[in-house]
Protein backbone atom coordinates (compact mmCIF):
# COMPACT_ATOMS: atom_id res chain seq x y z
CA UNK A 1 0.00 0.00 0.00
CA UNK A 2 1.56 3.34 -1.01
CA UNK A 3 2.06 5.91 1.71
CA UNK A 4 0.12 8.53 -0.22
CA UNK A 5 -2.76 8.72 -2.69
CA UNK A 6 -3.01 10.98 -5.75
CA UNK A 7 -5.71 12.99 -3.97
CA UNK A 8 -5.16 14.98 -0.79
CA UNK A 9 -8.83 15.56 0.03
CA UNK A 10 -11.59 13.28 -1.19
CA UNK A 11 -15.33 13.00 -0.78
CA UNK A 12 -16.61 9.42 -0.58
CA UNK A 13 -20.14 8.93 -1.89
CA UNK A 14 -21.82 5.82 -0.48
CA UNK A 15 -25.20 4.37 -1.33
CA UNK A 16 -27.54 3.71 1.55
CA UNK A 17 -28.04 0.17 0.24
CA UNK A 18 -24.35 -0.53 0.89
CA UNK A 19 -25.06 -0.34 4.63
CA UNK A 20 -27.99 -2.78 4.67
CA UNK A 21 -27.84 -6.26 6.17
CA UNK A 22 -28.30 -9.36 3.97
CA UNK A 23 -31.67 -9.99 5.63
CA UNK A 24 -32.89 -6.56 4.54
CA UNK A 25 -32.51 -4.76 7.87
CA UNK A 26 -31.50 -1.16 7.22
CA UNK A 27 -28.11 -1.32 8.96
CA UNK A 28 -25.45 -4.04 9.13
CA UNK A 29 -22.96 -3.48 11.99
CA UNK A 30 -20.16 -5.61 10.45
CA UNK A 31 -20.41 -3.58 7.23
CA UNK A 32 -20.20 -0.33 9.19
CA UNK A 33 -17.17 -1.61 11.11
CA UNK A 34 -15.44 -2.66 7.90
CA UNK A 35 -16.17 0.71 6.32
CA UNK A 36 -14.72 2.51 9.33
CA UNK A 37 -11.54 0.43 9.14
CA UNK A 38 -11.27 1.18 5.43
CA UNK A 39 -11.61 4.92 6.08
CA UNK A 40 -8.96 4.66 8.81
CA UNK A 41 -6.53 3.05 6.35
CA UNK A 42 -7.29 5.77 3.82
CA UNK A 43 -6.51 8.48 6.36
CA UNK A 44 -3.20 6.76 7.14
CA UNK A 45 -2.15 7.47 3.54
CA UNK A 46 -2.44 11.20 4.25
CA UNK A 47 -5.85 11.78 2.71
CA UNK A 48 -8.54 13.99 4.23
CA UNK A 49 -12.01 12.47 3.94
CA UNK A 50 -15.58 13.72 3.76
CA UNK A 51 -18.52 11.34 3.29
CA UNK A 52 -21.98 11.66 1.77
CA UNK A 53 -24.34 8.70 2.14
CA UNK A 54 -27.73 8.09 0.58
CA UNK A 55 -30.85 6.86 2.33
CA UNK A 56 -32.03 4.17 -0.07
CA UNK A 57 -31.69 1.41 2.52
CA UNK A 58 -34.69 3.02 4.24
CA UNK A 59 -36.63 5.17 1.79
CA UNK A 60 -36.41 6.78 -1.64
CA UNK A 61 -38.47 9.91 -2.08
CA UNK A 62 -38.83 9.57 -5.86
CA UNK A 63 -40.02 5.98 -5.55
CA UNK A 64 -42.67 6.52 -2.91
CA UNK A 65 -43.94 9.70 -4.59
CA UNK A 66 -44.28 7.75 -7.86
CA UNK A 67 -46.64 5.39 -6.03
CA UNK A 68 -49.03 8.31 -5.75
CA UNK A 69 -49.75 8.46 -2.03
CA UNK A 70 -47.29 11.22 -1.13
CA UNK A 71 -45.93 14.26 -2.96
CA UNK A 72 -42.34 14.38 -4.16
CA UNK A 73 -41.19 17.20 -1.86
CA UNK A 74 -42.44 15.35 1.22
CA UNK A 75 -40.97 12.07 0.01
CA UNK A 76 -37.58 13.70 -0.52
CA UNK A 77 -37.77 15.22 2.97
CA UNK A 78 -38.23 11.70 4.37
CA UNK A 79 -35.20 10.61 2.35
CA UNK A 80 -33.11 13.45 3.77
CA UNK A 81 -33.92 12.32 7.30
CA UNK A 82 -32.91 8.77 6.35
CA UNK A 83 -29.48 10.09 5.32
CA UNK A 84 -29.11 11.70 8.76
CA UNK A 85 -29.72 8.35 10.46
CA UNK A 86 -27.18 6.64 8.19
CA UNK A 87 -24.66 9.42 8.76
CA UNK A 88 -24.94 9.16 12.55
CA UNK A 89 -24.39 5.40 12.29
CA UNK A 90 -21.25 5.97 10.18
CA UNK A 91 -20.00 8.61 12.63
CA UNK A 92 -20.44 6.17 15.51
CA UNK A 93 -18.59 3.39 13.65
CA UNK A 94 -15.72 5.74 12.79
CA UNK A 95 -15.37 6.92 16.39
CA UNK A 96 -15.32 3.30 17.56
CA UNK A 97 -12.46 2.66 15.11
CA UNK A 98 -10.48 5.53 16.60
CA UNK A 99 -11.26 8.00 13.80
CA UNK A 100 -12.52 11.44 14.82
CA UNK A 101 -15.73 12.12 12.90
CA UNK A 102 -18.47 14.68 12.94
CA UNK A 103 -21.91 14.63 11.30
CA UNK A 104 -23.13 17.87 9.73
CA UNK A 105 -26.64 18.05 8.30
CA UNK A 106 -27.98 20.36 5.60
CA UNK A 107 -31.36 19.92 7.32
CA UNK A 108 -31.02 21.67 10.65
CA UNK A 109 -31.30 19.27 13.60
CA UNK A 110 -29.29 21.09 16.28
CA UNK A 111 -30.19 18.68 19.09
CA UNK A 112 -28.96 15.73 16.99
CA UNK A 113 -25.93 16.98 15.06
CA UNK A 114 -24.20 20.09 13.81
CA UNK A 115 -25.87 22.07 11.03
CA UNK A 116 -23.83 22.13 7.83
CA UNK A 117 -21.95 25.32 7.04
CA UNK A 118 -18.98 25.51 4.71
CA UNK A 119 -16.42 27.24 6.91
CA UNK A 120 -16.87 25.00 9.97
CA UNK A 121 -16.74 21.95 7.69
CA UNK A 122 -13.45 23.15 6.20
CA UNK A 123 -12.13 23.72 9.71
CA UNK A 124 -12.98 20.15 10.75
CA UNK A 125 -11.28 18.73 7.65
CA UNK A 126 -8.19 20.87 8.23
CA UNK A 127 -7.99 19.37 11.74
CA UNK A 128 -7.99 15.87 10.28
CA UNK A 129 -11.55 14.96 11.23
CA UNK A 130 -13.84 13.01 8.91
CA UNK A 131 -16.93 15.06 8.09
CA UNK A 132 -20.08 13.04 7.40
CA UNK A 133 -22.40 15.26 5.38
CA UNK A 134 -26.08 14.43 5.90
CA UNK A 135 -29.35 15.80 4.56
CA UNK A 136 -28.42 15.90 0.88
CA UNK A 137 -28.49 19.45 -0.44
CA UNK A 138 -31.27 20.30 2.00
CA UNK A 139 -33.70 20.67 -0.91
CA UNK A 140 -36.11 18.27 -2.62
CA UNK A 141 -35.61 17.08 -6.21
CA UNK A 142 -31.82 16.83 -5.86
CA UNK A 143 -30.12 13.45 -5.42
CA UNK A 144 -27.37 12.66 -2.94
CA UNK A 145 -25.07 12.23 -5.96
CA UNK A 146 -25.60 15.90 -6.76
CA UNK A 147 -25.15 16.74 -3.07
CA UNK A 148 -21.84 14.86 -3.05
CA UNK A 149 -20.45 16.82 -6.00
CA UNK A 150 -21.75 20.10 -4.56
CA UNK A 151 -20.11 19.50 -1.18
CA UNK A 152 -16.88 18.33 -2.83
CA UNK A 153 -16.71 21.56 -4.81
CA UNK A 154 -17.51 23.67 -1.74
CA UNK A 155 -14.94 21.91 0.43
CA UNK A 156 -12.12 22.07 -2.12
CA UNK A 157 -11.92 18.31 -2.56
CA UNK A 158 -9.65 16.90 -5.25
CA UNK A 159 -12.06 14.14 -6.23
CA UNK A 160 -15.31 12.35 -5.50
CA UNK A 161 -15.04 8.59 -4.98
CA UNK A 162 -18.35 7.04 -5.99
CA UNK A 163 -18.56 3.62 -4.33
CA UNK A 164 -20.88 1.35 -6.33
CA UNK A 165 -21.74 -2.31 -6.80
CA UNK A 166 -19.36 -2.65 -9.77
CA UNK A 167 -15.70 -1.79 -10.27
CA UNK A 168 -16.13 1.20 -12.57
CA UNK A 169 -18.16 2.64 -15.43
CA UNK A 170 -19.12 0.16 -18.15
CA UNK A 171 -20.44 0.47 -21.69
CA UNK A 172 -23.54 -1.39 -20.48
CA UNK A 173 -24.75 -3.11 -17.33
CA UNK A 174 -22.17 -5.86 -16.76
CA UNK A 175 -24.67 -7.83 -14.71
CA UNK A 176 -26.93 -8.27 -17.74
CA UNK A 177 -24.57 -7.79 -20.69
CA UNK A 178 -21.49 -10.07 -20.65
CA UNK A 179 -19.97 -8.09 -23.52
CA UNK A 180 -19.87 -4.86 -21.49
CA UNK A 181 -16.40 -3.38 -21.08
CA UNK A 182 -15.07 -1.06 -18.40
CA UNK A 183 -13.78 2.39 -19.20
CA UNK A 184 -10.41 3.23 -17.64
CA UNK A 185 -11.02 6.94 -18.19
CA UNK A 186 -13.87 9.00 -19.59
CA UNK A 187 -14.72 12.70 -19.68
CA UNK A 188 -17.71 14.36 -18.06
CA UNK A 189 -19.05 15.25 -21.52
CA UNK A 190 -18.83 11.63 -22.64
CA UNK A 191 -20.58 10.42 -19.49
CA UNK A 192 -23.43 12.86 -20.10
CA UNK A 193 -23.68 12.20 -23.85
CA UNK A 194 -23.75 8.42 -23.33
CA UNK A 195 -26.30 8.77 -20.51
CA UNK A 196 -24.22 6.62 -18.20
CA UNK A 197 -26.29 5.88 -15.10
CA UNK A 198 -23.55 5.67 -12.48
CA UNK A 199 -24.45 9.25 -11.44
CA UNK A 200 -27.25 11.55 -12.50
CA UNK A 201 -26.73 14.16 -15.21
CA UNK A 202 -26.90 17.09 -12.78
CA UNK A 203 -24.01 15.62 -10.77
CA UNK A 204 -21.87 15.09 -13.87
CA UNK A 205 -22.66 18.60 -15.12
CA UNK A 206 -21.71 20.20 -11.80
CA UNK A 207 -18.50 18.16 -11.67
CA UNK A 208 -17.65 19.30 -15.20
CA UNK A 209 -18.26 22.94 -14.31
CA UNK A 210 -16.14 22.58 -11.16
CA UNK A 211 -13.43 20.58 -13.01
CA UNK A 212 -13.81 17.93 -10.32
CA UNK A 213 -12.66 14.36 -10.95
CA UNK A 214 -14.94 11.44 -10.12
CA UNK A 215 -13.46 8.00 -9.38
CA UNK A 216 -15.93 5.12 -9.69
CA UNK A 217 -15.14 1.80 -8.02
CA UNK A 218 -16.55 -1.07 -5.99
CA UNK A 219 -16.45 -1.56 -2.24
CA UNK A 220 -16.90 -5.32 -2.54
CA UNK A 221 -13.83 -7.30 -1.39
CA UNK A 222 -11.04 -7.41 -2.34
CA UNK A 223 -11.59 -3.81 -3.36
CA UNK A 224 -11.72 -0.95 -0.86
CA UNK A 225 -11.57 2.82 -0.71
CA UNK A 226 -7.86 2.73 0.09
CA UNK A 227 -7.13 0.24 -2.71
CA UNK A 228 -9.11 2.20 -5.29
CA UNK A 229 -7.33 5.44 -4.46
CA UNK A 230 -3.91 3.79 -4.54
CA UNK A 231 -4.62 2.20 -7.92
CA UNK A 232 -4.47 -1.34 -6.54
CA UNK A 233 -8.16 -1.95 -7.31
CA UNK A 234 -9.84 -1.35 -10.70
CA UNK A 235 -11.82 1.82 -11.20
CA UNK A 236 -12.88 4.39 -13.78
CA UNK A 237 -11.72 8.00 -13.71
CA UNK A 238 -14.23 10.59 -14.93
CA UNK A 239 -12.26 13.77 -15.47
CA UNK A 240 -12.12 16.87 -17.71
Amino acid sequence: MPETTPFRRILVKLSGEALAAPDGYWLHPPTLAGLAEDIARTIETGAEVAIVVGGGNMIRGARISAAGWIDRATGDSLGMMATVMNSLAIETALNAAGVQARTMSAVSMPTICETYARQPALHHLDKGQVVVLAGGTGNPYFTTDTAAVLRAAELRCDAVLKATQVDGVYTADPKTDPSATRYDRITHDEAIARDLKVMDTAAFALARESRLSIVVGSLHPPSSIAAILSGEAPSTLVAP
